[in-house]
């Protein structure tokens, strides 16, 4: 593989939403409202991925290290995916937008459950852009799912064959990752499928990002050179 200068868009962008808690915190809000503004952006920031040309948005939504927060919290966020998973239909609908899950759908509330079985099913059809809702999701128990739907005695296990027993093996590898909030760590998202991708970290928290935010981190990523392990 020869290097090249990424000029098209990516083709599957990964984003922390991260945050949220602390921009509601330095407005002397509950963190709650964070999370209510950041469902927001999430939207507006969907509606341009499609703009720009993106066909595949991971969002970082619930991992299953967040159960640890205040129990709360924990109820609150739930009760937000139950609510507007489904009541966003129309949103859906306009935007060709097909929603998909990855993630230990087993250890949600059974609303929550019910809620992303029946969002996944009704907009399947869709195909403006595909977005993944990592909704209790872990990179490393991904991976420990996967090795517990492959067949037992298997001697050697080839790349291709490992993903077919991810979550989304279908969903190719994220070219770009982005995380909000000014983090600079992968914090156990689509660690096996980001092994190859470039990395993009803002200090903006996810509740103050724009349109402008995303150009900016696609606008970057297209003058990066992709080497995939190959000397310059």
């Amino acid at each position: 593989m020869q290097p090249t200068i990424q000029r098209d868009p990516p083709g599957h962008v990964a984003i922390f939403m991260d945050g949220n808690g602390r921009w509601a915190k330095a407005r002397g809000l509950p963190r709650t409202e964070g999370h209510r503004e950041g469902l927001k952006v999430a939207k507006r920031i969907v509606k341009a991925a499609k703009a720009m040309g993106v066909r595949n948005l991971s969002l970082y939504t619930f991992s299953t290290e967040n159960w640890k927060r205040a129990q709360d919290e924990v109820k609150f966020l739930m009760g937000l995916v139950s609510t507007y998973l489904c009541a966003e239909f129309e949103f859906y609908k306009e935007n060709g937008v097909r929603v998909s899950h990855s993630g230990d759908v087993s250890g949600l509330p059974a609303d929550v459950r019910d809620a992303i079985a029946r969002v996944v099913e009704d907009t399947a059809g869709f195909d403006g852009i595909r977005v993944n809702l990592a909704i209790n999701y872990g990179g490393r128990d991904e991976i420990l799912r996967a090795v517990s739907r492959m067949p037992r005695g298997a001697d050697r296990v080839s790349e291709d064959d490992f993903r077919s027993y991810l979550d989304l093996p279908d969903m190719p590898d994220p070219d770009l990752v982005i995380r909000a909030g000014g983090e600079l760590r992968l914090s156990n998202f689509l660690i096996w499928q980001s092994a190859y991708s470039e990395l993009y970290f803002s200090d903006v928290l996810w509740p103050d990002w724009t349109e402008a935010h995303l150009q900016q981190a696609l606008e970057e990523y297209a003058l990066r050179e992709r080497r995939y392990g190959n000397a310059r």
